[in-house]
């Protein structure tokens, strides 16, 4: 070994004599061929050959990650060496240590407030991790290690191998990782990056389970299939997210964020692409929001309000193709909207209830005999009639309560026969001039009205329910609404729940029910008050909590059976447009 400049260049072959003399003359070994004819050691690369080498090793990580967090590392675009060293260590010790560790930074605290001096937020930090850490450990439900990261630039020549260096420090710096060249250690990094299996750095950083698992780098969900519509672009491989919902257990998915994170743009945006697909879409509009994009698809717009002219009779039966049941479950139907109308019942009153609609379909002539349903069905006045019919103190007050709806201000929405049937490709119920009391009302018959339409006609459909929450707050129309969703696949029909007040929704068991029917789901910008909840339920990492925190408009996670993806929505200027529009 001879030193020049101080550099080191050293014969590769060199101190090969002994295993030489075991050959014949003339004979090479198999070390002799694969040798580099020489090797150069600087302070900052290494050079085999004509092949500049250059290592760095990993110091520091980021507090908070999501799944796949490595992965533009591992796509970089330029050749690179990566080596991940993993070492269990035992538990006893590290609680040990751990125990040392937090008494030191709860005296520094208590110091500083004894002090009067403000405490660092940094120590009080990593206190609470290190507390969290510690009832893992000592449940169990976490392990520790020693984790070593180290990166490897091969380059032809020296300006190739500055620049890719810049480009890889700069990556990881903006992945929140700090690294650092391993200067006079270039040897020991380069070979720690080759294939033997072998630590020379030995920098190491601990981590629990958890942390360790999140670096795992070849677990990119990739959610591009030959079928289906562009959703946007993954965020962790560039990918494009396309996706057929008609393909998934169920066609169903619930969209939850907060006001401004980008839900309504979303939803047009899918429904425009749906169209495309020669899917029907329907959609319940409590703001009008939807109403110039119908106008621009050709679409009808219906709207609800006391002076509307179109009417539905929440009394209608299936004409066409009744189920053998049909009067049956609709009166059982009528039952949970007399609720939302009326309000909690008695069983005494609920039993008045069920004999004056099954009486109230006598004085039309209708029987559980399906050739009677052609007849015109009974009205809500109908039912208020028969109430009075019967003379009792408790009929009597039921009719009270149904006397808004009959003779009140609010007669002219319910008490009149449907006039209008579902023809448009695109249709969309808008009730925004409904008070907003009576929005649950309209949008339980609306859903009524519209499953005894998908029944007769059975193709793929799209419904959309916006502002979900209205319905969910009633007991009764939460549970025809998680029914409606639990059969939807029957009919090939998608339901699609959007709602802002995520905790409350999340807060009833027919939401909670709606979302484990839902086998898409997108979960777009969260408040602070939902996130734990959330977290909770989609057992999403600390990252991806942080993600959803902090991430723009259009920018969430997207969940399609048992895989998911961070994804941003992209739009083409022209569908931007037409969603955008005033």
């Amino acid at each position: 070994m001879a030193l020049f400049g101080g550099k080191q260049k050293q014969n590769a072959k060199q101190g090969q004599e002994s295993a030489g003399s075991l050959l014949s003359p003339g004979m090479v070994s198999i070390r002799d061929l694969i040798a580099p004819s020489y090797i150069e050691v600087d302070f900052n690369h290494i050079k085999i050959d004509d092949r500049l080498y250059r290592t760095f090793f990993v110091v520091g990580y980021p507090r908070f990650v999501s799944s796949n967090w490595l992965a533009p590392l591992i796509t970089f675009d330029h050749p690179l060496f990566i080596s991940m060293y993993v070492y269990p260590t035992q538990s006893n010790k590290i609680l040990h240590d751990l125990k040392q560790k937090i008494a030191e930074m709860e005296a520094t605290i208590e110091t500083d407030i004894k002090a009067g001096k403000v405490v660092d937020p940094t120590v009080q930090v990593s206190l609470d991790d290190a507390l969290m850490l510690q009832a893992e450990l000592a449940a169990g439900s976490e392990r520790f290690f020693q984790f070593g990261l180290y990166v490897t630039v091969p380059a032809d020549t020296q300006q190739e191998l500055d620049t890719a260096s810049k480009e890889v420090e700069s990556l990881l710096s903006s992945l929140l990782i700090v690294s650092k060249k391993a200067s006079l250690e270039m040897e020991s990094g380069f070979k720690s990056t080759l294939p033997m299996f072998k630590d020379n750095l030995k920098v190491w950083r601990n981590m629990d389970t958890t942390s360790l698992a999140t670096t795992f780098p070849f677990i990119t969900a990739s959610l591009s299939a030959n079928e289906g519509i562009l959703y946007g672009v993954n965020q962790h491989d560039g990918s494009l997210v396309i996706f057929d919902r008609f393909g998934l257990e169920s066609a169903n998915s619930i969209i939850l964020g907060k006001s401004g994170g980008g839900k309504s743009f979303f939803v047009k945006m899918e429904t425009l692409r749906l169209l495309l697909m020669d899917i029907d879409v329907l959609i319940i509009d409590p703001e009008n929001e939807y109403k110039n994009i119908t106008k621009a698809v050709g679409g009808e717009f219906v709207s609800f309000s006391l002076s509307s002219e179109f009417k539905i009779n929440p009394f209608e039966l299936a004409v066409e193709n009744p189920e053998p049941d049909e009067l049956a479950n609709k009166i059982l139907s009528l039952h949970s909207l007399m609720k939302v109308i009326m309000g909690e019942l008695s069983p005494s009153q609920e039993a008045l209830l069920d004999r004056a609609l099954v009486a109230a379909y006598k004085s039309r002539g209708i029987t559980p005999d399906p050739k009677t349903f052609v007849n015109a069905p009974p009205l809500l006045e109908d039912l208020y009639k028969v109430f009075l019919g019967f003379e009792t103190e408790e009929a009597a007050e039921l009719a009270a309560r149904l006397e808004t709806f009959v003779k009140g201000s609010a007669a002219g929405v319910f008490n009149q026969q449907s006039n209008f049937d579902i023809t448009n490709k695109f249709t969309v119920f808008g009730i925004r001039d409904v008070e907003e009391s009576l929005r649950p009302v309209v949008m339980y018959i609306v859903l009524d009205y519209v499953w005894n339409r998908i029944r007769r006609d059975r193709k793929k459909r799209v419904l959309v329910v916006d502002e979900a929450w209205y319905l969910i707050k009633h007991k009764d129309s939460a549970k025809y609404l998680y029914g409606f969703a639990k059969r939807a696949r029957k009919y090939q029909l998608g339901l699609t729940t959007i709602t802002q007040d995520v905790e409350d929704f999340l807060n009833v068991e027919e939401g909670r029910a709606i979302l484990t029917n839902s086998s898409l789901q997108i979960l777009l910008k969260q408040s602070t008050a939902a996130i734990d909840k959330i977290a909770e339920i989609f057992n999403i990492t600390g990252g991806e909590k942080h993600f959803l925190l902090s991430s723009g408009v259009g920018e969430g996670l997207f969940f399609a059976g048992h895989s998911h993806v961070a994804i941003k929505i992209i739009a083409s200027e022209e569908e931007h447009g037409l969603i955008t529009q005033v």
